[in-house]
């Protein structure tokens, strides 16, 4: 395990692979049936995770690699049993990307000792490349990010994003619409944008005010959590207690913007 790493490798591999996705951007024909679906996000992961491991191989010989399953609910509780690992979201709005629609990313995030300590979110079709590494600050690109400094919920953006795991047989479908229902009474401006680490960077660009989701997502979050803290953005739960891996909701926004959320009755 490397005490410093090389970040203009590890930005030029998921430059390169986010490259190969915007030459082929709508070249795919629309999915119109579940086989086609998961054929066409097979080979979307097959050729992100290919091109990343040969491209960081060099680098980081002895790192292994975890897939992050967003389906699977129970892998997103605790981290893997490694002491260092690349967590890859191969594409993160994999869907949009398929559908020919703007919002998808390439994420990767370096996991050590159990926490994020380096992770980078490029968006090909902006060419922004978010990134952070542990203690040292957030950057779009080479500029420095900086949080939202609104005051006024009149005119803030909030967005919510919910998982994909089973809802059938419980009340996150409820709460889930509980917490739309409390946006849309008190912030000026609701989305649901869709790629979940790239609105988590966007709040730590000051592009979004705040985020909120009430289901477990850890592998979606992963990549812009840090990126989002070291712009300075707090990370908590929606009950207000501290953030930790395996939490089941999610709060993101400058101090003084979850204040008031958590402020609001339901």
């Amino acid at each position: 395990m490397q005490n410093e790493i090389n970040i203009p490798i590890i930005l030029d591999a998921v430059r390169k692979v986010g490259s190969t996705f915007l030459k082929e951007y709508k070249q795919n024909v629309l999915p119109q049936n579940m086989n086609d679906l998961l054929k066409q996000l097979e080979d979307i992961d097959i050729l992100c995770l290919g091109s990343l491991k040969t491209d960081l191989a060099a680098e980081f010989p002895n790192t292994p690699w975890h897939i992050g399953d967003e389906f699977d609910t129970d892998s997103q509780r605790n981290p893997a049993d490694h002491e260092e690992y690349w967590l890859c979201d191969a594409m993160d709005g994999a869907i949009q990307y398929l559908q020919h629609i703007p919002g998808w990313t390439i994420n990767l995030v370096l996991v050590r000792h159990g926490k994020p300590f380096f992770s980078v979110i490029y968006d090909p079709l902006a060419d922004e490349m978010f990134w952070a590494k542990d203690g040292e600050g957030a950057y779009m690109n080479d500029k420095v990010l900086e949080l939202s400094r609104k005051t006024d919920l009149a005119i803030m953006l909030a967005v919510f994003e919910y998982g994909h795991q089973d809802k059938s047989d419980n009340s996150l479908n409820e709460k889930i619409g509980s917490t739309i229902t409390k946006l849309l009474d008190n912030f000026g401006i609701v989305r649901n944008y869709g790629p979940h680490g790239l609105q988590l960077a966007y709040v730590g660009a000051g592009r979004i005010d705040l985020f909120v989701q009430e289901d477990i997502d850890t592998y979606n979050w992963m990549a812009g959590l840090l990126i989002a803290k070291e712009a300075g953005a707090e990370i908590l739960t929606t009950e207000g207690t501290p953030w930790k891996w395996g939490s089941e909701s999610l709060l993101v926004a400058q101090k003084s913007i979850t204040e008031k959320y958590l402020q609001i009755k339901s």
